[in-house]
């Protein structure tokens, strides 16, 4: 089980160039293949993560959540689909049409591009750039502009405010959420994705480093916009922020790159701070999948379980807190690591 997709891929490439083409062709058509499945696999992942965030936030206030379409309410998801596929692509007159139209598409390619370095097993990643976190980071930070798109192309005042705070708030958060993991690239030594798993052989870097992960996680939740941070799209003040002009399946692009973000930061985590795809016994692509789908789970938890905070609260906890705690943290990391050579314990 543990070889069964790379095995497939070389069983591949391998076929291909049985039929004559050239090494390079056959890796080209690998690369597409891989991104084809990439799609697959985000687009099942964001079916089980709307019917599961449901039953979560139904547990959590004592509510059965979905219940009616199929066993436990399974097909809900399938159902809200083909609605939001069948429902009117409504486009307001006085839109910039062009960025309007363009900028749910933009979002989700910024979110399905995030994957291709992510380490889904043991030598199971896209591209394995000496990169890769840098790759992730700077990617990642490409959706702050397709939220300022869709509230600037919507020319709506309520969907100009919502984008400005997505704006304000997701620059403020990236700032601490990268000096967060810089702890971790100097412990690794590299900012090769795979180098960092490999280097957690013996012990798990959320127990060397912390701080660097509760930095991560809470910053991670602002640049995902989730709950308590969704001050974009604050229904009681905004409507629905940068998406209040937005219908149909141009809307449900929106979500669907939220969850792929969801994802896409939660396998981040557990390649940086748990390990990756190491651990016993089981496949190495089932082990990631694993501490993939517990850690969304604690970002369910956090949504469902804490109130919305202020604006201004917001931000000064980003300045004010955050980026100093994760640059005493890369201090002390340093201090540390210096402190170990000295010893000879390094």
């Amino acid at each position: 089980m543990e070889h069964w997709f790379t095995d497939i891929a070389q069983a591949l490439v391998n076929w291909l160039m049985g039929l004559g083409l050239s090494a390079g062709w056959a890796d080209f058509v690998l690369l597409i293949v891989q991104w084809l499945c990439i799609v697959m696999i985000v687009t099942i992942n964001v079916i089980i993560l709307i019917w599961l965030e449901r039953k979560v936030s139904g547990f959590i206030q004592l509510r059965l959540g979905p219940n009616r379409l199929g066993p436990y309410g399974a097909f809900q998801t399938i159902a809200d689909a083909i609605k939001l596929l069948t429902k009117e692509d409504i486009i307001p007159s006085r839109t910039d049409k062009w960025i309007f139209m363009t900028a749910p598409l933009f979002f989700i390619v910024v979110s399905v591009m995030l994957y291709a370095v992510i380490p889904m097993g043991d030598g199971m990643q896209v591209v394995d750039f000496n990169v890769g976190l840098l790759y992730f980071i700077s990617i990642g930070s490409l959706s702050t502009i397709c939220l300022l798109m869709a509230g600037w192309g919507s020319n709506n005042k309520w969907s100009m405010l919502g984008a400005m705070r997505a704006v304000a708030q997701m620059i403020s958060y990236e700032i601490p959420l990268a000096i967060s993991l810089l702890g971790v690239v100097m412990i690794a030594g590299s900012l090769r994705l795979s180098d960092i798993v490999v280097a957690q052989g013996n012990i798990w870097f959320v127990l060397l480093q912390p701080i660097a992960f509760i930095t991560y996680f809470i910053a991670a939740t602002a640049e995902l916009n989730r709950g308590p941070f969704d001050m974009p799209e604050a229904e009681q003040e905004l409507t629905a922020g940068a998406y209040t002009e937005y219908t149909g399946m141009r809307w449900a692009l929106f979500f669907l790159a939220e969850y792929t973000n969801l994802v896409a930061v939660s396998a981040l985590c557990a390649t940086m701070f748990f390990g990756g795809w190491q651990g016993p016994g089981l496949p190495s692509w089932l082990w990631i999948i694993i501490k993939t789908y517990l850690i969304m789970l604690v970002f369910m938890w956090m949504k469902w379980t804490f109130p919305r905070i202020r604006m201004d609260h917001l931000m000064s906890f980003s300045w004010k807190i955050l980026l100093p705690v994760s640059l005493a943290n890369l201090v002390l990391t340093g201090f540390g690591l210096e402190f170990f050579k000295w010893m000879g314990w390094w």
